[in-house]
């Protein structure tokens, strides 16, 4: 299974740095530095996919891909 891609970026609202990935509903995280924001998306991954197994909600397949990656 190909893993999840994760967007970082830096958010002048909230004054740091918002990690998400696509493919997970609502899965994102918030960190002052982008490693922190990294670190805690991937925290937020694993609990988000274990929920999603103890409730018997279908875990999605990786497919997102950025639009810079598609043209290639």
């Amino acid at each position: 299974m190909k893993d999840y891609h994760i967007n970082i970026f830096y958010s002048e609202e909230d004054e740091g740095y918002i990690a998400d990935i696509p493919d997970l509903a609502h899965c994102s995280a918030f960190g002052k530095s982008p490693e922190e924001a990294l670190a805690e998306v991937l925290k937020a991954k694993t609990a988000w996919l274990q929920s999603a197994r103890s409730n018997h909600v279908t875990v999605p397949e990786a497919h997102y891909r950025p639009v810079i990656y598609q043209a290639a």
